[in-house]
């Protein structure tokens, strides 16, 4: 008569697999933070001055260079002055440079080191039609709040999408998909 079928390993064995099992969970919510989530320590006054604005970006979304050129160029912040004093600008370009993106889809410099103009953004937002960032409950696609529910802690998961108040139903297809 045939040994009966084991589903799984000899004991010997599990250790190892378990430890293995531990170590790639451990990971994975270390990597889904840096990509999506605003660190732990962030500092009040990058939600303070930066999130007055617009949306307080994560620094994974943007590569230390373009982080760089950002925080040394506040006097003409795409268009605006957002001049702060030296320490603010020293502190928040020393916890930008610390945490700037460094995986693959960000190792780009987008144009203009706009985060909406990186390709990786264009690509998860490739559904979403021109007239849907114009619309007065969206404004521009900086404004990440009018559809991602999450946004303000930095979480930008399809899970917490919303459609934008006012917007017509034509256009729900990008938010079902």
């Amino acid at each position: 008569m045939n040994a009966p079928f084991h589903a799984l390993p000899p004991p010997r064995s599990l250790p190892w697999a378990a430890s293995l099992l531990l170590a790639l969970a451990a990971a994975l919510p270390a990597q889904a933070d840096e990509r999506q989530l605003l660190p732990a320590n962030t500092p009040k006054a990058y939600t303070q001055e930066c999130a007055s604005c617009h949306t307080a970006y994560p620094p994974g979304m943007l590569p230390a260079p373009s982080w760089q050129r950002v925080m040394s160029g506040l006097d003409k912040h795409y268009g605006t002055d957002a001049s702060l004093d030296e320490k603010t600008v020293q502190q928040l370009a020393t916890w930008l440079q610390a945490h700037a993106g460094t995986y693959k889809r960000v190792a780009e410099q987008p144009p203009q080191d706009r985060i909406t103009q990186a390709n990786w953004f264009k690509r998860e937002h490739r559904e979403i039609d021109a007239a849907v960032w114009k619309h007065a409950s969206v404004r521009s696609a900086a404004n990440c709040a009018a559809c991602h529910s999450g946004a303000e802690r930095g979480n930008f998961s399809e899970h917490g999408l919303r459609f934008p108040a006012g917007l017509d139903e034509r256009y729900r297809r990008a938010w079902q998909d």
